[in-house]
């Protein structure tokens, strides 16, 4: 049985909480996505989805942080196509082999849970 990991302390800083959420992202595998709500949750945020994708559209441009494996509810792709950071999602995450059928991922086969490389 997994274990949810502890929310984080409710006044702990925006800088706690974006260093919370790195953290995860940074271990996201190829092939793999993961959606803003339950990233927020492996973070320690609760149902923090909201905040999570707003801390995602700061990220700088050169980041290394796998910023595409991170998708809306359900496996859609919250990107707009026809948009350059859309357009690149869609690449990244095909690149690493994941099919893309209406703009949606099959998160039972592409979905990543913290918890699958330790057991």
């Amino acid at each position: 049985m997994t274990e949810q990991p502890p929310l984080l302390a409710p006044d702990a800083d925006a800088q706690t909480r974006r260093a919370a959420i790195y953290l995860v992202m940074a271990q996201i595998p190829p092939g793999k996505v993961v959606s803003y709500g339950e990233l927020a949750a492996m973070a320690g945020l609760g149902r923090a989805a909201r905040w999570v994708g707003r801390v995602m559209s700061q990220l700088p441009d050169d980041t290394s942080l796998p910023w595409h494996r991170v998708i809306a509810a359900g496996g859609r792709l919250s990107l707009p196509a026809g948009t350059p950071a859309g357009h690149e999602q869609r690449m990244r995450l095909r690149a690493e082999g994941l099919t893309i059928i209406n703009d949606r991922v099959d998160v039972r086969r592409h979905g990543w849970h913290s918890t699958e490389h330790s057991g």
